[in-house]
């Protein structure tokens, strides 16, 4: 396998950097869980503080497009929404492709940037497609690595040559599919590629995932997995590899410590419900395998369904009312703070609704309260510095949630690219108990509005929270820390960092004694924390002359362990002198091989 794809010019650093990348790769619901809440009272409850109540309910709006098996030209609106979003990297378009259950039979649904595609049944069995759901990359030459915010779920899919092609970056989960044959994870031509996660499906045949630098699956089942590049990781995965790292780059985790999976929107008959799936723990497999999935309904009448233009004030009443959020696609302009009180409290979006704070506010802020769900949007900063962008739980939060955790999935966040953009840390989780299940939190390295002092971004994630789990974390390119974790017992699997390209000098990355700040930095405080499958890569394309420590920086304790570290520099340029703390060898200069650790300390 040799990729070979021809240099793009669309995106300032991205060419050097993703090719060098790619030169690399191919060296009716059931029984709830106890302690989840009753539904919220509808709006009619006049618990609300207007006058009027806000109603629950209503139509999806002009972007959630549905389709029934009796749908004339559905391949034409297909192929109209892809020919809009296909290479719309930052623009404006947001859609919501949703297929009623059914068969439908000779589609290619060619899916672009802020596209969602999903199936409207109870299990994705009971929406199959006789065709593909294709990601590729022949907008951008071939190379995959940019192939970012686009999402499937909840469909059964036959392929119509056997193998459907899912090419993929960062945050375009797939999740809840079930593939009744292989899943290619490569651009035609084996191109390069930079992804991506799997949550909750089967894949019946073999997973191929050749040039894709790392990979991340959960909780699902496949017929096999053909290779790995530098970092693939499973937990609770029916068919994953065994443990091999760092040859091949396999971490397999037997089960995932706790899950529950995204919300999602269903048909209960002619009436839109949202389905909570429940909390799993030690989880491994499907949750739809077998029958009716386990978890609790909600009634689309129990959820404000919000339209692009709708004011924060407007979405804070609603919630104060009892009303969860239903988001349509679209772009979300707030003067403050949305803020979730209320326990149980579901903030669903939909084709990648985009939540923008435009003078200095944090987008969206959690009480700390049981249960609440944070799902499928993206969270892009305004012009003026926002000290956080997001809050679960505020500062000092200390109630035990272990019996209902909040959950952050499918929540991503940008700073820059679309426009100039600037947060001080990007995502601040405070509650415990706290599982962040998939995120792209990224400081843009292209697009519009970047630069050291442009986009500026010092901080990721800080998990202040004790007890929090990361299943599925990508942090990159920010001035200072990615990660920064201060609670205890915490855990990640799967971490993918790069550094920021474009830091001026050695200088600007120097943290006192220490040659540049760690992508994940645990707190000298800590004394228990545990991570599997985390890989840090730097390409310091402005000045490759800086020389990064380490990629990884802990505490020296007992408790805190870690398994299958890697840093890669990229084509030399820049270069990590250890993996963790003082541990692991340099990088080796242009030759772009990863420096492993297995087991730390």
């Amino acid at each position: 396998m040799t990729p070979s794809p021809t240099s793009s010019s669309s995106g300032r650093s991205a060419v050097g950097r993703r090719a060098v990348l790619g030169a690399a790769a191919a060296v009716a619901s059931a029984p709830a869980l106890g302690g989840l809440a009753t539904p919220a009272a509808a709006a009619s409850s006049g618990r609300g503080k207007s006058p009027k109540a806000l109603p629950g309910g209503g139509d999806l709006g002009p972007n959630v497009i549905v389709f029934d098996p009796s749908t004339p030209g559905i391949q034409a609106k297909l192929d109209e929404v892809f020919k809009k979003q296909e290479s719309a990297q930052f623009g404006t378009g947001r859609y919501a492709l949703l297929f009623k259950p059914g068969s439908y039979s000779g589609l290619n649904a060619q899916i672009g940037f802020y596209t969602s595609i999903a199936g409207l049944g109870l299990s994705p069995d009971d929406t199959t497609i006789n065709g593909d759901i294709t990601v590729d990359a022949g907008w951008f030459n071939g190379n995959a690595t940019q192939n970012f915010w686009r999402s499937a779920e909840n469909l059964a899919v036959v392929p119509v040559n056997g193998t459907n092609r899912w090419a993929v970056a960062q945050a375009a989960p797939f999740r809840r599919m079930h593939v009744r044959g292989g899943l290619n994870l490569a651009p035609n031509g084996y191109g390069w590629a930079s992804g991506g996660y799997i949550a909750d499906s089967r894949i019946d045949g073999q997973v191929g995932p050749y040039s894709q630098q790392q990979w991340y699956t959960r909780d699902s089942a496949i017929g096999s997995w053909l290779n790995g590049v530098w970092n693939m990781v499973f937990s609770g995965v029916e068919g994953a590899p065994g443990q091999s790292f760092p040859n091949p780059p396999y971490t397999t985790l037997n089960t995932t410590p706790v899950s529950r999976e995204k919300p999602f929107l269903y048909l209960n008959g002619g009436e839109y419900r949202v389905f909570l799936p429940e909390k799993r723990t030690d989880a491994r497999g499907v949750t739809w395998g077998n029958g009716t999935p386990r978890g609790t309904s909600l009634p689309l009448s129990q959820f404000y369904v919000a339209k692009p233009g709708v004011t924060a004030a407007t979405l804070n009443e609603a919630l104060t009312q009892g009303l969860h959020l239903l988001l349509t696609p679209g772009i979300y302009h707030l003067d403050r703070p949305v803020q979730v009180n209320r326990a149980n409290t579901v903030v669903l979006g939909l084709g990648y609704a985009t939540l923008i704070p435009d003078n200095g506010v944090t987008a969206l802020k959690v009480a700390d309260v049981d249960g609440v769900r944070l799902a499928g949007f993206l969270i892009d900063a305004g012009p003026v510095n926002s000290a956080t962008l997001l809050e679960v739980g505020p500062q000092g939060a200390s109630a035990d949630h272990s019996a209902n955790p909040t959950t952050v999935q499918d929540v991503f966040i940008r700073i820059g690219g679309a426009g100039p953009g600037k947060a001080t840390t990007s995502m601040v989780i405070n509650s415990r108990h706290t599982i962040v299940d998939h995120t792209w939190v990224w400081r843009a390295d292209h697009g519009d509005g970047v630069g050291w002092e442009t986009n500026r971004a010092d901080y990721g994630i800080r998990v202040n929270g004790d007890d929090v789990l990361a299943t599925g974390l990508f942090v990159e390119h920010f001035n200072k820390y990615d990660v920064q974790w201060f609670g205890q017992r915490g855990r990640t699997i799967f971490f993918q960092n790069e550094k920021a390209y474009d830091a001026p000098n050695q200088a600007a990355i120097q943290n006192g004694s220490i040659k540049g700040y760690a992508a994940y930095k645990v707190a000298d405080s800590v004394t228990t924390h545990e991570g599997w499958g985390l890989g840090s890569y730097c390409y310091y394309n402005v000045d490759p002359s800086i020389v990064q420590h380490h990629g990884f920086a802990a505490p020296n304790a007992s408790g805190v362990k870690f398994h299958n570290l890697l840093v890669v520099s990229l084509g030399g340029q820049g270069q990590y002198e250890r993996v963790i703390n003082d541990t692991g060898s340099p990088t080796s200069g242009t030759s772009t091989v990863p420096s492993t650790v297995v087991s730390y300390p």
